[in-house]
């Protein structure tokens, strides 16, 4: 089976296959074990992943979300990162999304996923070169995570940005990006 390259940022980086990699990045996004652990050690995560809890509820997440033209999602988005990160344009991009039938409770359900059909993530190491890109100013994650998840590595490395949120990616997409290129042909 070929090997690939896999970036994802927050659920997009969980793993289920680690023998098809080669090579790992993750963006905001702690080691299963990591955030289970911190879920029932730290009231301040927990606090934090709220929504986690809230979004269990049947019909109601999907309601509150839409009304008034999706203003919960995107009020989200732009209190929850850096000024300027998601333009109008941003905003009807992903309006236009969470429209299309069926998209918020297929986004709810990954959450709805974790009470109702938990998977065991077993206290694995992590054995492909692996890079961690984290912004620091994370509203959902505690960034003791990102330096707790290497040691569930046996070859990572960590890349902080003091001035990012939760969606790096988007603020900083130039230096995301280096870091990837750089990251994969080696």
């Amino acid at each position: 089976q070929q090997k690939i390259f896999l970036a994802g940022h927050d659920w997009g980086a969980a793993l289920l296959q680690p023998r098809r990699i080669a090579k790992l990045v993750v963006v905001n996004v702690p080691h299963p074990s990591v955030m289970r652990r911190y879920m029932m050690t730290h009231l301040r995560q927990v606090l934090r992943s709220w929504y986690i809890f809230f979004l269990q509820l049947p019909y109601v997440p999907e309601a509150l979300f839409s009304a008034f033209n999706f203003r919960v999602g995107t009020s989200a988005l732009l209190r929850s990162s850096r000024p300027g990160t998601f333009s109008p344009d941003d905003l009807i991009a992903y309006r236009a999304a969470w429209s299309q039938p069926g998209a918020l409770t297929s986004m709810i359900n990954w959450y709805r996923a974790l009470f109702r059909c938990p998977t065991r993530f077993p206290d694995r190491t992590v054995h492909v070169p692996t890079r961690i890109l984290w912004g620091e100013r994370d509203a959902f994650l505690l960034s003791d995570m990102a330096h707790e998840s290497l040691r569930y590595c046996t070859n990572a490395e960590l890349f902080t940005f003091a001035e990012a949120t939760h969606w790096l990616q988007h603020e900083e997409p130039a230096r995301v990006s280096e870091l990837l290129i750089d990251f994969f042909r080696k």
